[in-house]
């Protein structure tokens, strides 16, 4: 009989599915024990990672670790535990003027996660990684000890524990900064390109605004390819809100949340299906441009709307693959990205290209790098191993990388930025495969 604390384990993915031991504690005593009782550790947030990150012989689940520990209002500084997630501090930080600087497509990452991954969001090209803004953060190594990093204080492990997946310990608490908003509402213009020439443009154009995504057709070919709908947004001030959002500007009124009941079937999901609703999406807009004021959480977090959304891929689950190349070349890499993908039938309903700008030298493990980056969803199956070869050859040749929150299958030499950091205690899925991959 196996022990209770030895369980089945998989990530917002479902794949891969794994059986290990994993253990949520809220002591700090009892967080030491478990980290010096096994050789090998890996800490997980939300589980919200796509990928086999937060995968390992013995992980180290932070969920119980979800208290917050100060809100300074006066100065915008929230300090919590690791495992509070982003949709708790937008809870109690949006009605008091305050928004996350950096977030990503999902409020229900832990802010663990969001400092290991140091995740990105819409306007990383105005404002950065989420490291921008982290003040400090509580350690625990692999002796146990319990140490403060900071950009004065064990400098080099901050650092390296920024996008470090991990592997650098167990992040309890962290502290970190927000900004000021006069109203939950994010002034909005949705354009539509025809192909990818006019999209690149119109970030070109758009670099100015804070926010700024879009949504592409990847499977369109030939003249149409890219054809796209950029959204670009910034945070509405109170009095150019509508009379209907300006009575209570910093509230927003709760919405029906609809849920997956069950895993979709396999042929659900098909290069038909994927075909059709791409479609739909781009003709939902009739006209060239539309202007509007929409909330918070229809801009940035769409896809949190639907609960347990991942099951529309079925049992077999699916990888989001994701991308980088630089600026130089950015254009000529994503045609040649979309195209493959066009070519394979391998369709995605989500097609998320954004702008990246300068990134900080210091934070070495993060992922952005001043270009383009795309984001898709893909069902798993027998086909899709080749298909991220081929992606991953393009990527390589067009000297950009992947990101590591999102991989579960792609080759080491496009994940190797992680290789300085040997520490044989907390060790994931993914470091394995990547180390004994370039040994």
């Amino acid at each position: 009989m196996k022990p209770n604390f030895i369980q089945k384990v998989t990530n917002w993915g479902n794949f891969p599915i794994v059986e290990k031991e994993m253990r949520s504690e809220d002591s700090f005593r009892k967080i030491k024990e478990f980290v010096l009782n096994h050789n090998e550790v890996i800490a997980r947030g939300n589980g919200r990672c796509y990928g086999d990150a937060s995968l390992g012989e013995a992980i180290f689940s932070t969920k119980k670790l979800n208290k917050f520990i100060n809100f300074d209002r006066l100065n915008g500084i929230i300090e919590c535990e690791s495992g509070v997630l982003l949709s708790d501090v937008l809870e109690i930080a949006v009605p008091q003027g305050y928004f996350l600087y950096v977030t990503p497509g999902t409020k229900f990452v832990s802010v663990g996660g969001a400092i290991a991954s140091d995740v990105h969001g819409k306007n990383h090209h105005a404002e950065g990684c989420f490291s921008e803004y982290v003040l400090e953060f509580k350690l625990m190594n692999e002796k146990g000890e319990i140490i403060t990093c900071s950009r004065e204080e064990n400098t080099e492990k901050f650092w390296a524990t920024i996008g470090g997946m991990g592997l650098t310990g167990i992040i309890l608490t962290a502290k970190f900064k927000l900004k000021n908003i006069e109203s939950a509402y994010i002034r909005q213009e949705s354009i539509k390109a025809d192909n990818l020439d006019e999209i690149f443009k119109l970030f070109d154009e758009s670099e100015n605004w804070t926010y700024t995504v879009a949504w592409i057709d990847c499977l369109q070919k030939g003249k149409n390819i890219g054809r796209s709908i950029l959204m670009r947004g910034e945070h509405a001030f109170q009095h150019e809100l509508p009379q209907s959002f300006s009575k209570t500007p910093l509230r927003l009124k709760k919405k029906f949340s609809p849920t997956v009941p069950f895993y979709f079937p396999g042929f659900v999901l098909n290069a038909l299906t994927v075909k059709i609703f791409n479609w739909l999406y781009y003709k939902k807009q009739s006209k060239k441009e539309v202007k509007n004021f929409i909330d918070y959480e229809t801009f940035f977090y769409p896809l949190d709307a639907i609960t347990d959304w991942n099951k529309i891929y079925g049992k077999s689950g699916f990888i989001q693959y994701q991308m980088v190349i630089p600026k130089e070349t950015g254009k000529e890499g994503m045609k040649r990205i979309l195209e493959t993908i066009a070519k394979s039938g391998n369709g995605s309903f989500l097609a998320v290209l954004k702008l990246f700008g300068k990134n900080n030298p210091q934070a070495y493990n993060s992922f952005p790098v001043e270009g383009y980056t795309l984001a898709l969803d893909f069902k798993v199956n027998s086909k899709l191993k080749k298909l991220v070869d081929q992606l991953d050859a393009i990527v390589q040749e067009f000297g950009g990388r992947i990101y590591l929150t999102k991989d579960s299958m792609s080759r080491s030499s496009l994940t190797n930025y992680l290789k300085n950091i040997q520490n044989p205690k907390f060790v994931s899925l993914q470091h394995k495969r990547i180390i004994n991959n370039n040994s």
